[in-house]
């Protein structure tokens, strides 16, 4: 029990999912539509496979972990640029469906490189249905956040949502740079 607690606690913090609020917030007023069940579903999915099969995977295409966290954290620097400055870098082609059930949100900003990394990491010290159990009570909670979205939002002041919006903006960049710089 305490290996999942163990476990539970590491990937909430890599994941993130309080400092992510004010991305899906903004995110949902700019249009970009997504199922609270297809996000956590794909994220969980990512996370699983990356569980058994990522080293593997990373392996196949000779992409080392460093490589591909590299990658990830160059995707949430444009995040967040977007959230700090407004720009809009991930644009559908005209007549495509806003939707961001997949990417960016499942992948990466919830099973992105740091929290995959992660998993591969935890694979040293605990075992896997350890790992697995801690996967989906992190499930659970981003669940129980997507589904309360928009509540969230109709309780929060424009002014709050730009703040907060700005301020995790900020520390997506400096944990996007982090992990650059870690994996240079």
């Amino acid at each position: 029990m305490t290996a999942i607690l163990s476990v539970s606690v590491i990937l909430f913090s890599v994941i993130d999912m309080l400092g992510n609020i004010p991305v899906l917030i903004t995110m949902r007023k700019e249009g970009v539509e997504f199922k609270p069940s297809v996000v956590t579903g794909f994220a969980l999915l990512i996370m699983v496979a990356f569980l058994f099969f990522g080293a593997s995977i990373l392996g196949l295409f000779g992409i080392e972990i460093s490589s591909f966290a590299l990658a990830g954290s160059l995707v949430m620097f444009f995040i967040g640029l977007e959230m700090i400055l407004g720009i809009r870098f991930f644009k559908e082609e005209p007549g495509e469906q806003t939707s961001g059930s997949i990417v960016p949100i499942a992948f990466p900003l919830l099973a992105g490189a740091g929290t995959l990394t992660t998993i591969i990491s935890l694979k040293a010290e605990f075992e896997t249905m350890s790992i697995l159990a801690g996967i989906c009570i992190n499930g659970v909670i981003i669940f129980a956040i997507l589904q309360s979205i928009d509540w969230m939002s109709a309780k929060m002041s424009p002014q709050v949502s730009t703040t907060l919006r700005k301020v995790f903006g900020i520390i997506l960049l400096a944990i996007a740079i982090q992990i650059a710089k870690t994996n240079i």
